[in-house]
């Protein structure tokens, strides 16, 4: 893979989420039952930095929790016929709560539907809203984001690369042709 460009830094990537939180508030009119639902692996410590923005910003610490949804992937239903569900804990209650999934990328849309199959079956939510570090088009599914850090017009040949410090040692976007 050859570099094609370097699209955020750490301090894009922390303006962005600034901005992101502050959008969140300013639409929910409040944080009132708002529950953040990072995808694993990147959207969770993502989800985390959001709801410690909004804390600074409103002083009311916004609930975190995760969904994996490794087993929601349309694929893995070709290859078994009735996937099984282990650990649908999200490690929060979204019952009745404005949920908020958060992941670092949205291309093909299927891991944010696979992420609300799992969320809906963990209870049923108020309303389910989408933010996210990058857009990068491609949609397959009629999902769109509420909140969106970057825009970025891509080729699928490009591989969109999200870095982030809890998991990577460092933030970074960067984008790559394959």
């Amino acid at each position: 893979m050859k570099l094609k460009a370097n699209l955020l830094d750490e301090n894009a990537i922390r303006r962005s989420l600034i901005r992101i939180s502050h959008e969140i508030i300013e639409k929910n009119k409040g944080v009132e039952d708002i529950v953040l639902i990072g995808i694993k692996r990147r959207g969770y410590p993502i989800a985390n930095r959001i709801s410690d923005n909004i804390e600074k910003i409103e002083g009311i610490k916004v609930p975190v929790g995760y969904v994996d949804i490794t087993l929601y992937r349309d694929d893995i239903s070709e290859v078994m016929d009735m996937p099984e569900v282990k650990n649908i804990d999200l490690g929060v209650e979204v019952k009745g709560k404005k949920v908020i999934i958060v992941d670092d990328v949205l291309y093909t849309c299927r891991t944010v539907r696979a992420a609300i199959d799992a969320i809906i079956h963990a209870g049923r939510p108020k309303s389910i809203q989408l933010a996210v570090l990058i857009d990068r088009g491609h949609k397959e599914l009629p999902i769109r984001a509420d909140y969106v850090g970057k825009n970025i017009p891509t080729s699928k040949s490009e591989i969109v690369a999200v870095q982030i410090t809890e998991i990577d040692e460092s933030d970074s976007v960067k984008i790559y042709e394959s």
